[in-house]
């Protein structure tokens, strides 16, 4: 990997993912030499990630995967660093063949990366050529959060939210948009909303499929239950329901990356398998999957996602999106509010209940979707879904906009 910007110059570079064969000898060599710990007998995933299928796992990434072909996939995408704020930043940039094209931003989250967006590229951006309508074309920007994978590690404190976004808005206006749209989940809704309610003049929808700050995040009373409807307060329970079993099972993770990214980012730089637990586990609980987490995500795609942060080690600067927030001034005071127009498709093995009524308080909600299958990783699981849910927001607000 190469030509990356350099931190006082703005211009936009040239990028091409070239991996050192070095580098995957080396990868090779570890996984070969993997130290397996115990496991108990028959927990499942209960402890994490079960040993057999892990073993498996390795041994398909260490033997059959075939990281070439997904660079030379991942190469057929125009990329380009900037350096933007002190940080570098890495993005691809698909122009649509459609000229009047609208421009969207789509930022990934934890632990993803671009190779979450394989799938929904070429629809997006070429919907003639997929059977869809030419209206509908996108040009996407697809950027690395900073501090992910082929955006490097950061090298300064603070790089929360905020500040992505921030830079972001910068890239775009370098990028030449002046208006655009956004699109994300878990960070990447985060980034987007923060986008959206900054920028209302130069964003003119943000569509999500996750809303931060949408849950039930404390025990409902009697008397807040006794205002809502029948359908509202069940979903308001279940809402409260996950949460819980989300702190008691599930919250670990952030909570030390939130904490002591530090000391984190050892282990899983110097161990390839116990970076491919720490993000296959992510598959497995956050998706619309039974066994293991190629019941809802392509296995190769997965083992791409995980190389992305391998191969640039970036296990603990990307964990430090956490902590910053987790420190920021910020941090505990309720959402601001948002007038940019914004969509919500909710997928319902995501991590939490989205409640309308709570939504409605912050954001400016002017499409809402619930599907019947999916999870957290809404473009990997079901790209045709997210697709057409993406298209009927950006169309409505087309017919809706000024003349």
């Amino acid at each position: 990997m190469h030509e990356m910007a350099t931190w006082a110059d703005e211009s936009i570079h040239s990028f091409r993912i070239d991996v050192p064969q070095s580098d995957l000898d080396d990868l090779h060599e570890r996984l070969d030499r993997t130290r397996w710990p115990d496991e108990l007998p028959g927990v499942g995933w209960s402890y994490g990630v079960p040993r057999d299928y892990l073993k498996e796992l390795a041994h398909y990434w260490r033997h059959v995967y075939d990281w070439r072909a997904a660079e030379a996939e991942l190469n057929q995408w125009p990329q380009y660093t900037t350096a933007i704020d002190g940080a570098n930043i890495h993005f691809a940039h698909l122009r649509s063949p459609e000229p009047d094209a609208t421009p969207l931003l789509m930022t990934h989250g934890w632990p993803g990366s671009i190779v979450e967006f394989t799938e929904v590229a070429g629809p997006l951006t070429d919907p003639r050529a997929h059977g869809g309508d030419p209206a509908d074309a996108f040009h996407l920007v697809l950027p690395s959060i900073p501090g992910f994978g082929l955006s490097g590690p950061t090298t300064q404190p603070g790089w929360e939210f905020k500040r992505v976004a921030a830079a972001f808005a910068e890239l775009m206006a370098r990028l030449g948009y002046a208006q655009y749209g956004v699109q994300g989940g878990d960070w990447g809704a985060v980034i987007s909303r923060e986008l959206g309610r900054t920028r209302p003049d130069r964003v003119i929808g943000v569509h999500l499929n996750l809303l931060p700050d949408s849950f039930q995040a404390q025990e409902p009373d009697a008397e807040e239950l006794a205002a809502l409807t029948p359908d509202e307060r069940e979903r308001t329970l279940a809402s409260w329901e996950r949460l819980k079993a989300w702190s008691r099972e599930r919250q670990g993770y952030a909570d030390l990356q939130a904490t002591r990214p530090q000391t984190l980012a050892y282990g899983l730089t110097d161990s390839p398998v116990g970076q491919l637990a720490w993000i296959a586990e992510k598959f497995k609980e956050w998706t619309d999957s039974k066994d293991r987490p190629e019941d809802a995500v392509d296995r190769d795609r997965m083992l791409t996602n995980v190389m992305l942060y391998w191969l640039t080690g970036t296990a603990g600067s990307s964990a430090r999106i956490y902590y910053e927030r987790a420190h920021a001034d910020y941090w505990g005071t309720p959402p601001e509010p948002s007038t940019a127009p914004t969509a919500l498709a909710v997928f319902p093995r995501d991590n939490f209940v989205p409640l309308r009524h709570i939504a409605d308080r912050t954001n400016t909600i002017v499409q809402w979707t619930e599907y019947e299958q999916g999870g957290h990783f809404a473009a990997m699981e079901q790209p045709e879904l997210l697709v057409g849910d993406v298209r009927t927001f950006f169309r409505k607000l087309r017919e809706t906009a000024p003349k």
